[in-house]
């Protein structure tokens, strides 16, 4: 397994993933990731804005098992978002999700302050992982928040 940066040609699989997964937990409803218009163009979607990446994980068959990204967060300066980290069942449990993390983690620190994510409570194998990355719990979404179904939101000081 090894993590590279996002091709055009990884957008169908890693849509394909998102909304399978968002699917799997009921969450395919406005106000997720699976209704986000660049959804089914994430590489192009992340090449257009600076300091911005999409990372895929790809297996020994060289198929994309799971991705994750960091972008600005809206206007505010020093704030990125972490976004996105979705891993399909078959590549699940083998700490894919920590490598990812520490992937964007480290691209976020050589071009932010702070890394913002929003997720739902209900998906309580991620929000553990936030937590053991160091990220701490907000009480309500940073203002510019896109995703309104959300339910949890962290903020983790990267310098």
């Amino acid at each position: 397994m090894h993590i590279r940066e996002m091709e055009e040609k990884d957008n169908q699989k890693i849509e394909q993933i998102i909304r399978h997964s968002l699917e799997s937990y009921h969450l395919n409803i406005p106000g997720t990731a699976y209704f986000d218009p660049q959804l089914s163009r994430l590489a192009q979607f992340y090449m257009q804005q600076t300091n911005a990446k999409y990372w895929v994980a790809v297996n020994d068959q060289n198929e994309v098992v799971g991705g994750v990204g960091v972008a600005p967060f809206g206007q505010r300066n020093g704030i990125c978002e972490l976004q996105k980290l979705y891993i399909s069942p078959e590549a699940q449990g083998v700490g894919l999700s920590k490598k990812l993390m520490k992937v964007a983690l480290d691209f976020a620190k050589e071009h932010y302050t702070y890394c913002y994510l929003e997720t739902l409570k209900k998906l309580q194998t991620a929000n553990h992982l936030y937590l053991k990355f160091g990220f701490q719990q907000l009480d309500k979404a940073l203002d510019g928040s896109d995703h309104n179904a959300c339910d949890a939101w962290y903020i983790k000081e990267l310098k």
